[in-house]
């Protein structure tokens, strides 16, 4: 069985391209908010306590909600609209922005209680991320879909990239409370930007649905069943499974072992630790290359480009196990990262095309699950790995990959895509 492009209900053109600016502006300035406020987090925490466990313990309070509302999310994002659940969870991050804010002001706060804020904030995250991509198809021509794809993700990238360095810079100029303040104003701009097109969007959807996405017999089914009938299609559908499995994949043999074979690697043969900065922005370079890459030149075959882009990945981590300096290493990250990147655009505009409307929440809710869902067993996979040594830990996770890339080529459904 084979996924045939959907024609969306949604009259984009009468959307017009001052929507899909402040589209395009809402969601960059959401992603640039969510690299800079990881950044002031970790080190607001490191400044409330002792480094170790308690850091950790704020970025899972994060993580947790996020992974586990994202399913739940997805189904909420295809009865409710994509444009509403979009807007209300960017003005959730900004009301808990502004409460973090003025706690930290105002009162000395507990460890506690900035995790349970920064769990809202994972909350709004899991919300946020499906009905992002969901709209983007509401909003955007098809045949613009790769490219404003590549935008946000290159936003994304970008953020990535000079995060770090503009978070820790300002924090050290003006201090947490003031820092915190100018994140939580850029929050609120990309709110109103993704807000300015929801009426014209619900517009279309009275237009376009008659019916509820979930309905059977004029009644609408319960959550799980909701759910389920999402999980299904995405199970049967040969290019959502084998997509969702090689991004699965993926996460799992690249982040761990990037960040802590990386580390290792940085330490026994490229100078010391001090090169993983080095190396890592590499990554973040070379998936903002890839970004605007895919954006400027999509694929006529897409297929034989998914193929592609896993097997760019495998190779870049096997060629981790034989590099000797940072500059070798950089390039070979920067491999890998325009890799990711290239592939993620290709794959969600493909699944936006695809992907019928009613599902489509529910369908991205799981590549989203996908990307951020495996890092423990990444962690725990580099951890079991690294004993035996750098080469061994990047040969096995590449030939994973590499392996991945050959069982995605034997599928007809994907290798036939246009």
């Amino acid at each position: 069985m084979t996924t045939e492009p959907t024609a969306r209900s949604l009259p984009r053109e009468s959307l017009g391209d001052t929507h899909l600016r402040r589209l395009i502006v809402g969601q960059g300035l959401a992603a640039v908010v969510d690299a800079l406020f990881l950044i002031w987090l970790t080190l607001f925490v490191l400044k409330l306590s002792e480094p170790g466990m308690t850091t950790g313990f704020v970025l899972v309070a994060v993580a947790l909600p996020r992974a586990a509302l994202l399913l739940p999310a997805g189904v909420l994002v295809d009865r409710v609209g994509p444009a509403r659940i979009a807007a209300g969870a960017a003005w959730l991050r900004v009301a808990v922005l502004l409460a973090l804010g003025a706690l930290i002001t105002l009162t000395s706060p507990s460890v506690a209680t900035v995790a349970l804020l920064a769990g809202l904030l994972g909350a709004a995250d899991a919300a946020y991320f499906p009905a992002a991509l969901a709209l983007l198809p509401a909003v955007v021509p098809t045949e613009k879909l790769a490219r404003v794809n590549a935008l946000v993700q290159g936003a994304e990238s970008g953020g990535d990239l000079v995060g770090p360095a503009v978070a820790a810079g300002v924090i050290a100029v003006v201090g947490f409370d003031a820092t915190l303040g100018g994140i939580a104003a850029l929050a609120a701009l990309a709110a109103v930007a993704l807000s300015m097109p929801i009426r014209a969007v619900r517009r279309g959807e009275r237009v376009g649905d008659a019916a509820g996405p979930d309905e059977v017999d004029g009644e609408r089914v319960s959550t799980a069943r909701a759910l389920g009938a999402g999980l299904r299609y995405a199970w049967r559908e040969p290019v959502v499974r084998g997509m969702l499995a090689a991004i699965a994949l993926i996460n799992i043999t690249v982040v761990g072992p990037v960040l802590v074979g990386g580390a290792v690697l940085a330490d026994q043969r490229l100078g010391g630790a001090g090169s993983l900065g080095i190396v890592l922005s590499g990554f973040g370079a070379g998936s903002l290359a890839g970004s605007l890459v895919a954006g400027w030149r999509p694929p006529a075959r897409r297929g034989w480009t998914v193929v592609g882009g896993v097997a760019a990945i495998g190779a870049g981590m096997a060629g981790l196990a034989a590099v000797t300096d940072v500059v070798a290493a950089t390039a070979v990250v920067s491999l890998i990262g325009l890799g990711s990147a290239f592939l993620g655009v290709v794959v969600v505009a493909t699944l936006q095309e695809r992907v019928p409307e009613r599902l489509l929440g529910r369908v991205l809710s799981l590549v989203v699950l996908a990307t951020v869902a495996f890092d423990p067993f990444s962690y725990l996979l580099a951890g079991v790995l690294v004993p035996f040594g750098t080469r061994t830990l990047f040969l096995v996770c590449g030939g994973a990959v590499l392996a991945c890339a050959g069982l995605v080529a034997t599928s007809p459904a994907i290798r036939s895509l246009r």
